[in-house]
């Protein structure tokens, strides 16, 4: 068995508190502070080559991704003995944003625009940290412009909430970095249908304006209760993505939100707006300080009163 810097007498696993093909993701406590990570465990025996691969990619991409709404990696044990492999994670307490939206949708209680904002923005910071990212650097190596990540399968269920419901972007096992800026696309895709672009639809070229459609379609959601585009097969949702027409946001919402949503939904990706241009959006900007300033509090007021009548 292959370690990094830990070993699995230093944790006490918890619940499993979710899983997919190849493994689950279980709760762990670590005994030297008490403290609760997530942790991946995999059984790489199952998976084909490709597979495997995008296991390989993800770990590399996660190790690159230092940022505060990004899910932390910690370390990672490979387990060749028994064929598994063990990712170790920070642990979001508050669960995902398809729980928040699903409890407000069986409520029939639309969410609080302010928390929208709050969502996208930091959302979007994510997401220029992937786009637009810089690697570390050091004494002898100034940092440089990293190669872009997709995320490649942007949706709420992969859009997670800390403690203090702050957003981390998770789940990059489906992300690819475009080692190649100037021929920034990527060909192959596999994601969820929902929240797939018009591109990915139409299986041609795609690059990071996939990213922002499917954020689009995420903020639309927060706002609508619903994905923008809904069929009762591939075929005919296939067909609505490509067409791109989206109905206008409940009544209570913006035109400054209806207008944002919109630009991310365009059909052509070239008139989509980069992460830099989301980011320098007014609200986005005010949000964003707003979030700044809460960081310097050791109690966070500004977003005190939305939180509470958000159903986490």
């Amino acid at each position: 068995m292959h370690y990094d810097s830990w070993t699995f007498d230093e944790f006490e696993p918890l619940e499993a508190i979710g899983s997919g093909s190849f493994g689950l993701i279980r709760k762990v406590r670590r005994k030297t502070d008490g403290k609760i990570l997530a942790r991946k465990e995999i059984d790489y025996r199952k998976m084909g080559v490709k597979e495997k691969e995008q296991l390989v990619a993800e770990v590399n991409i996660l190790k690159d991704l230092k940022h505060p709404n990004i899910v932390e990696f910690l370390e990672r044990v490979i387990d060749r003995e028994n064929s598994f492999i063990y990712i170790l994670m920070e642990y979001c307490e508050g669960g995902d944003l398809a729980a928040v939206i699903k409890r407000h949708k069986e409520s029939s209680l639309y969410i609080p625009e302010e928390f929208i904002w709050t969502i996208m923005t930091q959302l979007t910071m994510a997401l220029h940290e992937c786009h637009c990212g810089m690697t570390k650097g050091d004494d002898n190596n100034p940092p440089q412009p990293r190669a872009p990540i997709l995320h490649r399968d942007l949706k709420p269920d992969n859009v997670f909430l800390d403690a203090n419901r702050n957003v981390k972007l998770g789940d990059f096992g489906l992300s690819r970095s475009l080692t190649n800026p100037q021929k920034a696309f990527a060909e192959t895709y596999v994601g969820t249908p929902y929240y797939m672009s018009p591109e990915l639809i139409s299986e041609s070229v795609y690059d990071v304006k996939s990213d922002i459609w499917s954020l689009g379609c995420i903020i639309f959601e927060m706002c609508a209760l619903k994905p923008p585009f809904l069929a009762d097969s591939q075929h005919e949702l296939s067909l609505k993505i490509k067409m791109g027409r989206i109905q206008a946001l409940p009544a209570q919402y913006s035109n400054e939100l209806n207008h944002v949503v919109r630009s991310m939904l365009q059909v052509n990706p070239r008139k989509r707006p980069t992460t830099s241009d989301l980011l320098a959006a007014p609200r986005i900007r005010l949000c964003k300080k707003q979030l700044e300033i809460d960081k310097r509090q050791v109690t966070p007021k500004g977003f005190y009163n939305i939180y509470n009548t958000v159903l986490f």
